[in-house]
């Protein structure tokens, strides 16, 4: 992956416009086959890439047939498994003897696996034998239990007769269908939720009866629920309904609950931009970062995480953030891990590392609600103009050694409209 790395750090704009045929090209010998030095960097940079990205690639995988293009889909199927958080086993792109045959084993932490089969089209009639027997072999070799299934990923929209066939076969409670394009929606939707939406989007994929449509129905209200209370945090901290958590102040008083702050929504874009920024100066300082969900990113070896999150300034220069235990959990499963705030009108943020802010939540401020808690981070400017973190116990501590600067020439500055 040297060349496209090196592409990316020097130039990721000219790489996200190649199209996939040159992408490929890029990697190894730019010859696609199995266990190839192509097929690994190719893999590798599916890893980093943007989701938009991918799914752009499939699109044109589809529309426009070249050379090994079922190859490049199969491999970009499995990168939105793992989008997915499923950890994922790659199959072989041309099946032979001495090899079970699959295009990817999905397994969901939670002891299920899914055996995934990559079509193009299903122009076709598919030998549904042939595919469940892929997973008696790999229930007989011991690599995976009798807790999976079958999923069947088929390029174009249109799967009407797939559908039948499996209806009318013994393998339709071991089987599932889902079209490329509507797999990648389920990844928009995770990245746009929270992490408690995943399972549920798992749930989706493994076979169940649906002749009633409750269980169905109650996945797409939690996981819609959970994007819509996302974006709702980000924008409106709830400052009037918390309690305060740990120490006193210093003189032995506790200290007083923060002041309700007008709920003024900062438009999507403008948070969406300044996002955007922060990944890209924490990808050029460590290694490319993507989105895990609406706040969280981590990159393809998961060594170095990100929460990042963006506030607008209120009265007095300040700005308000929520902190979530989830986030605390997944930054300190990092061998790096950031808190980053980014603050609406300012060149830039301020990237917090996990210890610094984990020794601090018991003097940070907290809301406790039905749907789960969240501390509240206050930033507030000293005498000198420069942001720090307000404590419980009243104290204003210094964050400056954590800012990070978002403004260059070649990059346009973010001011809220």
């Amino acid at each position: 992956m040297k060349a496209i790395l090196t592409l990316i750090k020097a130039d990721p704009a000219q790489v996200e416009s190649f199209s996939i045929e040159q992408i490929v090209a890029l990697c190894g010998n730019g010859k696609l086959s199995d266990n190839s030095s192509c097929s690994q960097e190719l893999r590798g940079y599916f890893q980093i890439a943007k989701s938009e990205l991918l799914l752009r690639y499939l699109q044109n995988c589809l529309l426009k047939t070249f050379e090994k293009s079922g190859f490049v889909l199969q491999d970009i199927v499995n990168e939105f498994g793992r989008r997915l958080d499923y950890s994922v086993e790659s199959g072989l792109y041309q099946g032979k003897s001495t090899a079970i045959g699959f295009d990817g084993l999905w397994a969901d932490g939670r002891g299920h696996t899914i055996v995934t089969e990559v079509k193009t089209t299903d122009a076709y009639r598919i030998n549904l034998d042939t595919l469940a027997g892929y997973r008696d072999e790999l229930i007989a070799a011991g690599r995976i239990t009798k807790a999976s299934s079958s999923l069947i990923v088929v390029g174009r929209q249109d799967t009407g007769d797939l559908e039948a066939q499996v209806r009318g076969s013994k393998h339709a409670w071991t089987t599932r269908i889902i079209s490329a394009d509507a797999l990648a929606k389920l990844v928009s939707l995770k990245e746009n939720a929270e992490l408690d939406s995943v399972s549920k989007i798992h749930d989706l994929l493994v076979p169940f009866e649906y002749t009633k449509l409750d269980k169905i129905i109650e996945i797409a209200f939690t996981v819609a629920e959970n994007v819509n209370t996302a974006v709702e945090l980000e924008q409106n901290p709830d400052l009037g309904n918390t309690s305060v958590v740990g120490a006193e102040s210093s003189n032995g008083v506790q200290a007083t609950t923060a002041t309700r702050v007008p709920y003024s929504p900062t438009s999507s874009e403008i948070l969406g931009r300044i996002r955007e920024q922060i990944v890209s100066v924490l990808s050029s300082t460590y290694s490319p970062f993507v989105k895990k969900s609406r706040a969280l990113y981590w990159t393809a070896d998961k060594s170095a995480r990100a929460a990042i999150t963006i506030s607008k300034e209120y009265a007095a220069g300040n700005f308000w953030y929520a902190y979530h235990p989830d986030w605390d959990e997944f930054l300190s499963e990092a061998s790096i891990g950031l808190f980053v705030l980014g603050c609406v009108g300012r060149d830039e943020a301020f990237a917090v590392p996990f210890d610094w802010i984990h020794k601090r939540i018991g003097l940070l401020n907290v809301t406790e609600r039905d749907t789960g808690s969240h501390f509240h981070i206050h930033l507030y400017p000293d005498s000198n103009g420069e942001l720090g973190l307000r404590l419980n116990n009243g104290e204003l501590e210094p964050i400056t050694q954590f800012k990070i600067s978002l403004f260059t020439s070649s990059r346009a500055r973010v001011t809220a409209n």
